[in-house]
């Protein structure tokens, strides 16, 4: 008997490896906004943010091709690639950013960024919320809240309360910016007393994996205010919001309305080639590099950096920024158009979408309506503290007709649940 794929993964990758779907997607090919399985079956890709400018977009293709054929070597050696393309990504950036360490995944990254803050207050507290994803090397994965640490979460670790649409910290939506800030130095105070101290906050500038809730620019200023008060730094992952997907500006923080020490960014700065990094200002990299002793081999080695400046290429000449803007104007409204008992929210920021589902089993009633929608071709899953809300978040490329798709298909899906 011919081996399955699960069987074989299980033999090969050992147990438990994640996949999305009860029935795995067996992807071969992708173009653009589209993805084809073995079959042959086409699904519209709603979800994947790693894609940026679209599958297999041939501009990033080429410039990675060209420069594998010329060289590609790590990063103890000189090359001009790599510091084209810190300076012209952090020509992005305001704030006084403007230095950068590559890395490979948005993990190391973070991981580097949670070490820049020990270095510049010599503490080692830390908070994110109780509800995100940072990555899985060991120090990020005690900020993680899909599974809890071995031996339970680290002392120097404070977890508060996310912010929550249908549920606001507070009470209310007007009260929930404060209520944040009193969570924040309520931990803050804890670190103190415990004798850590305070190092900073780690957060997603549209707390995505907590559920995109429905917060407003200047959310953040009374946390902001309690953070400067202890001294301590923000640190701002924009692996999901950055390089344009908020639509009004290129950064999740510029958008949410706040200055971070640090940023880091990852998946789709280079459309999927495997690339990351951490932005600071000189005084905080200053502080880094005089703690640690840190390099990367392959961080931001030469056919990475052609990829990463290919990608801003194409995002600048394609206007996708402004695209996505004129597109997620248009499917939010075909999203809040769509009819079923169980909608109680429809959000978006930009190119990412909420649509929030209510009542016992809430959860549940999502997951069977994403297996649905993967049957029907398409390509989304679901996030929040009980998966009970709708994840879209495609491809920079998606544009209206694809828009008129998805919703098509969910009005199809809603009225078969």
């Amino acid at each position: 008997m011919r081996e399955t794929m699960e069987a074989r993964r299980a033999r090969l990758m050992g147990p438990n490896v994640p996949t999305f779907y009860r029935q795995p997607v067996h992807i071969v090919r992708g173009q653009g906004v589209w993805l084809w399985d073995a079959d042959g079956k086409r699904y519209l890709d709603c979800y994947n943010n790693v894609a940026h400018v679209g599958h297999c977009h041939p501009r990033v293709v080429a410039a990675i091709a060209q420069q594998a054929a010329v060289l590609n070597t790590h990063t103890r050696y000189h090359h001009d690639l790599v510091l084209n393309y810190i300076e012209r990504l952090t020509g992005t950036l305001g704030h006084g950013i403007s230095q950068a360490i590559m890395v490979c995944t948005g993990s190391e990254a973070n991981d580097l960024a949670l070490r820049m803050a020990q270095a510049v207050t010599g503490k080692t507290g830390i908070i994110a919320t109780d509800a995100t994803y940072h990555g899985n090397t060991a120090a990020v994965s005690q900020l993680s809240t899909r599974r809890p640490p071995i031996g339970g979460r680290a002392p120097h670790v404070r977890l508060v309360p996310s912010p929550e649409t249908l549920a606001p910290l507070g009470g209310s939506a007007a009260a929930q910016p404060a209520a944040f800030a009193a969570h924040v130095a309520r931990a803050i105070d804890e670190l103190e007393a415990a004798g850590f101290g305070f190092s900073g906050l780690m957060l997603c500038a549209v707390f995505a994996n907590e559920g995109l809730p429905g917060i407003a620019p200047g959310f953040l200023d009374p946390t902001v205010e309690v953070v400067r008060r202890a001294g301590g730094l923000i640190l701002c992952d924009e692996v999901q919001p950055g390089f344009g997907r908020v639509g009004s500006q290129f950064w999740g923080h510029d958008w949410l309305g706040f200055a971070p020490d640090v940023v880091t960014v990852g998946k789709p700065m280079a459309n999927g080639h495997p690339v990351a990094a951490c932005l600071a200002r000189p005084d905080v990299m200053a502080a880094f590099r005089e703690a640690f002793g840190y390099f990367n081999t392959f961080g931001g080695n030469p056919v990475s950096a052609a990829a990463c400046l290919a990608t801003l290429d194409v995002i600048e000449d394609e206007g996708l920024q402004a695209r996505g803007a004129a597109t997620s104007a248009y499917l939010l409204e075909r999203l809040a158009a769509l009819r079923h008992g169980r909608i109680v929210n429809v959000r978006g920021v930009g190119m990412f979408f909420g649509l929030e589902f209510g009542g016992i089993g809430a959860g549940e009633f999502a997951a069977d309506l994403v297996e649905d929608m993967v049957a029907r071709g398409f390509l989304l899953n679901r996030i929040g503290r009980n998966g009970a809300t709708l994840k879209i978040r495609p491809p920079m490329v998606f544009g209206q007709a694809e828009a008129d798709l998805l919703a098509d298909a969910l009005q199809a899906a809603l009225d078969a649940a």
